[in-house]
């Protein structure tokens, strides 16, 4: 690996730099974006029937705020649950807003990297054919540098690539997963206002 990075130049340490960032946020959205973290089974009918009994509801909201974004969502909407129907969807909508942002953090980088890595690699492939045509001067021909330019060219293009392949198979899977999580946080959303308002048992 070593010999890989002395060959390919310096334009391979922002693609290097570029695959850490990639790899660190692929692994912090897959601990993130887990199901049983984001939209936990049975959550909502058991927030409804805590709430109904009315022990402890400002506890209650407190431990469903914290305990996942789905959470927050029930938690907004259980605080307005005395006022009309409208200002609870409202701020619901609000709160989904906040989360919906939240469960996309990072996903714009990992798309950029994913943009951007072939680029790179093209550029240093640049940086490569330079030192080509550079080693082939009049006079001046060194089969060591055209050998170097050419290890530049390929190995850069050929990293660009390879970053840019699964950051952007994980881009697509994490958007798609949100946009799923949030259809499904604002369908329980409409069921508790639905439950709360006594449209549905």
């Amino acid at each position: 690996m070593i010999e890989i990075v002395k060959a390919a130049g310096w334009p391979i340490w922002p693609l290097l730099l570029a695959s850490v960032i990639s790899v660190a946020l692929i692994i912090e959205r897959l601990v993130a974006l887990r199901r049983s973290k984001v939209v936990p089974a049975g959550l909502l009918q058991r927030a409804v029937g805590e709430f109904k009994r009315g022990a402890d509801n400002g506890k209650l909201l407190e431990e469903l705020e914290r305990h996942s974004p789905l959470g927050r969502v029930l938690s907004s909407g259980l605080r307005n649950v005395n006022a009309s129907r409208e200002i609870m969807k409202e701020s619901i909508e609000e709160c989904g807003n906040a989360v919906s942002h939240e469960l996309n953090r990072y996903l714009t980088t990992l798309g950029t990297i994913a943009s951007i890595s072939p680029l790179m690699g093209l550029f240093g492939t640049v940086v490569g054919m330079i030192e080509i045509f550079g080693s082939q001067a009049p006079g001046t021909g060194n089969p060591q540098q055209l050998a170097h330019g050419i290890s530049i060219a390929l190995y850069n293009t050929g990293f660009g690539i390879f970053i840019a392949i699964p950051s952007l198979i994980f881009w697509r899977h994490f958007r798609a997963l949100v946009d799923g999580f949030i259809v499904e946080m604002e369908q329980q959303a409409i069921r508790l206002v639905e439950y709360m308002h006594g449209e549905r048992n």
